[in-house]
């Protein structure tokens, strides 16, 4: 299952279409708008102040509340657009965003209004993406759940590796500020408001498990690497900069000896007593939950004055962004790298 994202943050809609979708499936509708009302923005001081509905319409590929497998096409439309508070960004490219590489491999035709295809709006598209791809893998006994690692330099509770803990993260997923630990979570709710009464932003991490994915998916080679396949996913996700799987950089530190995850017989299978390696050995699923954490960089469009170009004179100049923004995206990405492993997940399983 492939899927292309289409759309501008201020044009018409956004919208996503899947190639390869198994026939038959019953779609959940409800169950695709739950998602995105997971990081939909407009709710509270602690994301942007643009609020859309986020109504998923099905174009293609769905008959009679069963997937065709021919083309699947959902659109959702944008309804609250502010323009006119862009028209500076068409000359002045945001410091860390993606208007200057943008501006050179289009060569300056794209929609910098709301920073057009670059916008964090495309991660709604992203997440119905993904909201299929749960269903999918539900029918196979796979299950995906995230929360909220850290936000500056403030962190929540970890997983049990080995167990993956889904009842926590499901629990977690029902929460308006997804953390295991709520005291840490308060901590961080004060650091991004902190952070937004000083016209700035903050960045943090998001922990994934992905649960019931059989021993044996994916190959040491390049395309079909395990480790490979998420990382294409989660990177297409806007803002995330690091990726590591398991104990990670953490691995740099440790003995062999400690590193290793030794192995056991449980109830007739295979399993680790820990799981440092992430569910991933040699490019190659190895039956335990694939757990892996995401670094995303603080929003870069932020009120404080920063140096940048006028790419129209060529010369220096300098810009506070207006507009509505987030002063921190990491609460509102949790459903998004959800959705990215969901798809990767798929794509392991050849679904």
């Amino acid at each position: 299952m492939e899927y292309t994202i289409f759309g501008e943050s201020h044009g018409p809609a956004v919208g996503v279409t899947l190639t390869g979708v198994p026939s038959g499936l019953e779609l959940d509708m409800a169950g695709l708008e739950r998602e995105l009302s997971r990081r939909a923005g407009g709710r509270s001081p602690l994301s942007t102040a643009r609020r859309e509905e986020d109504r998923v319409e099905v174009l293609s590929g769905l008959f009679q509340g069963r997937t065709t497998g021919t083309p699947l096409t959902l659109v959702i439309r944008n309804a609250d657009r502010r323009s006119g508070d862009y028209e500076r960004l068409k000359d002045l490219p945001r410091p860390s965003h993606g208007d200057y590489a943008g501006w050179v491999r289009y060569g300056g035709f794209g929609d910098y209004r709301g920073g057009g295809h670059f916008s964090g709006r495309l991660t709604a598209p992203l997440t119905a993406a993904g909201a299929v791809a749960k269903q999918l893998l539900a029918l196979r006994g796979v299950w995906v759940g995230a929360h909220i690692a850290s936000i500056a330099g403030i962190f929540d509770a970890g997983l049990d590796a080995v167990r993956g803990q889904r009842d926590l993260l499901e629990a977690a997923a029902a929460k308006e500020f997804p953390v295991l630990d709520d005291g840490a979570g308060e901590r961080m709710r004060q650091a991004i408001l902190e952070a937004r009464a000083q016209g700035d932003s903050v960045g943090g991490s998001i922990q994934c498990a992905v649960g019931g994915l059989p021993a044996g998916m994916g190959a040491p080679d390049l395309d079909e690497n395990a480790e490979g396949i998420f990382a294409r996913h989660l990177f297409a996700v806007p803002a995330v900069k690091g990726l590591e799987f398991g104990a990670g950089f953490g691995l740099c530190a440790m003995r062999g000896s400690q590193a290793n995850d030794p192995f056991r017989m449980e109830e007739g299978r295979v399993r680790t007593l820990t799981n440092h390696a992430g569910g991933i050995n040699g490019g190659i699923t190895n039956g335990m939950p694939v757990v892996f954490t995401a670094a995303l960089r603080p929003t870069p469009s932020i009120a404080r004055e920063q140096d940048t170009v006028d790419l129209s004179s060529g010369e220096n100049a300098r810009l506070s962004v207006r507009g509505r923004h987030d002063p921190c995206i990491v609460h509102r990405a949790v459903p998004v790298i959800e959705a990215a492993a969901a798809l990767a997940a798929c794509q392991l399983l050849r679904l």
